[in-house]
This record gives structure tokens, sequence and C-alpha cells, in this order.
């Protein structure tokens, strides 16, 4: 069976089996290496992309799920002025220890953001509960969260 879908702007054609994990079709078929295999059982978030805008957990959603639709994986966040600003606040904040996470970190982040302009500390953790940073790196993804909602002109 084929599977087309659109990948941070570039359309791809999948032969893979309907059930193989997006996350090896954007890793293995296309090359893409940012976003992560953390558990294989979507609970640390290593994974996360959009799918319509809309995180989700690359590692257990089927390839046939995605046919005919938009994916954006770290690698194609920042032509999204939200996820731009994102991992501006990632960088000058010095966020990543290992840097294992922090794919799936922006990925969820950016999601938060575009739904909710001005997120209070309830809504961050809310968000981003489902990303685990075994750094501990939390308290400075907060502030980047809220140093990127406060650029986007909403704090």
């Amino acid at each position: 069976m084929s599977t087309g879908f659109v990948l941070n702007g570039r359309t791809i054609k999948s032969e893979s089996e309907p059930d193989t994990p997006l996350l090896w079709v954007i890793r293995d078929e296309v090359g893409l290496t940012g976003t992560k295999f953390g558990c294989g059982i979507a609970v640390c978030g290593a994974c996360t992309v959009h799918l319509d805008g809309v995180p989700v957990r690359a590692c257990i959603t089927p390839i046939s799920a995605v046919d005919g639709k938009k994916v954006v994986t770290i690698e194609g966040l920042s032509a999204d002025p939200v996820g731009r600003r994102i991992q501006d606040a990632w960088v000058e904040n010095n966020v990543p220890q290992c840097g294992y996470c922090q794919a799936g970190q922006c990925m969820s982040a950016t999601a938060l953001l575009k739904s909710n302009r001005n997120p209070s500390d309830k809504d961050i953790d809310e968000a981003m509960g489902g990303n685990i940073c075994r750094c501990g790196c939390y308290t400075r993804i907060r502030a980047s969260i809220k140093q990127a909602a406060m650029k986007g002109g909403v704090a």
C-alpha cells in the first residue's frame, strides 16, 4: 500500500506496511533523525511531531493514519513563526543538557503556544506533562515557553 503525505512541506510517498510507525518512516525512509525514539509506547514524548497541527507520538502513529495529511518534525519547525520563537528561546535559555528529548519538547511547546498564546504555569505543566526530560531541565523549558509567548506579544 502506498501512503502519501506532506512532510515539512515536501510530498512523501511511502511503500511501508500500513501499521509501520510514522517514526520509522521519518527516520529510516526519509532520513530525518531529529525525531527521536525514546520509549516506543508514547509516554516519553521524544518522538512528538505535528500531524495537521496537532502534536502526536510518531512511535505509535501508523503510517496509514497520515495518508493525505501534513506532518511537521523538528527539522521543519523553524518555518513556523511560533516554532522559530520556541527554538530561539531554547537556545537563549540553554535548555538542553543531553538534548535527546528536546525535539519533542519543542514540538509540544509550539503546539501549546499555537493554541494558548499566554499559558499559565498550570497550562504549561498540562501541555508538557507527556514530555519527559531525564536531565530535569523543566525550569528552563517553562522559562523558554514564557519567553517565546512574550516575544509573540502576548504576555
